[in-house]
């Protein structure tokens, strides 16, 4: 089970502010973003939150569908990879992810994220830079990196979750109308997915300012993290995932990972420069 969190008074208060308000999204960055300080990251790449962990390695693999206006299912696939690459971003060190998101069986995007954990155990989203492609080809980049065009680090994971809690911001990118939420919604659930059945399952709801109505379902089994990926209202996509294969690459697919999340920073480099520029190299 995780270990105990003791909310610091100022994060109590913020919280209590945004209970008074029903949870609802705002036009502007939600108080509990000011939570966030750099000085709290003593240990910063250490990611060891029990429903959130992510070691260097570490690849979950995800199969299932997106459904198209018409019904028809389209087979969808995403890889997520924790890399042994670092990157300061806001004064903290974090942990760089590199993700690929297939589309019967064609790439149509490929992302470089950055995660760090406070000293209590809070893990944090520093961002994202995400490439969307058609055809082979680039056609949108749609980062946010803070400081930068306004971002603000997000809550991804508190360390002792419970449902029934208000809501908390993943993350704030205005540029790119980045305004994802989290909502966790139930615990104690139970789940089967080809890589193994899992219990004490938690479930949170993903939403964003601009679609309200629209909830992207997440189950995190401990330990392990997302198992299963869902949706509810009028969520357009209605993807579908199932965690297939959770696995510790061995150090030639390490390296593999590493030489691609850097080549993918240097396209950032030279493709997104409003929201990459002020940023130190990947390490």
């Amino acid at each position: 089970m995780p270990r105990t969190f003791i909310i610091p008074l100022t994060l109590v208060i913020l919280l209590i502010t945004v209970a008074c308000g029903g949870g609802s999204t705002s036009a502007t960055p939600d108080p509990q973003l000011d939570a966030f300080d750099p000085a709290n990251f003593t240990d910063s790449n250490t990611i060891d939150n029990t429903w959130f962990p992510l070691k260097p390695g570490d690849q979950w693999t995800y199969q299932g569908y997106t459904q198209e206006e018409d019904g028809t299912n389209v087979p969808h696939r995403i890889i997520f990879t924790v890399t042994d690459l670092t990157k300061e971003i806001n004064g903290v060190q974090t942990v760089v992810i590199w993700e690929r998101d297939y589309s019967a069986d064609e790439l149509v995007e490929a992302e470089v994220a950055f995660f760090a954990q406070d000293d209590d155990g809070v893990v944090w989203r520093l961002g994202e830079y995400p490439e969307e492609y058609e055809n082979g080809e680039i056609i949108d980049t749609p980062a946010w990196i803070p400081p930068n065009e306004g971002a603000a680090p997000g809550i991804y994971m508190p360390p002792n979750p419970q449902a029934g809690t208000p809501s908390f911001p993943q993350g704030w990118g205005p540029a790119v109308d980045w305004t994802d939420r989290g909502q966790i919604v139930k615990m104690g659930d139970e789940t089967c997915v080809p890589a193994d059945c899992y219990q004490d399952v938690m479930i949170i709801e993903e939403f964003t300012e601009a679609e309200p109505n629209a909830y992207q379902l997440k189950y995190y089994a401990l330990g392990v993290g997302i198992v299963r990926v869902g949706w509810r209202g009028e969520d357009a996509s209605k993807e579908n995932l199932e965690l297939v294969e959770f696995i510790q690459l061995a150090p030639e697919q390490l390296a593999e990972a590493r030489a691609a999340a850097l080549a993918l920073e240097q396209s950032a480099y030279q493709h997104d420069l409003e929201a990459y520029n002020n940023t130190t190299p990947m390490q």
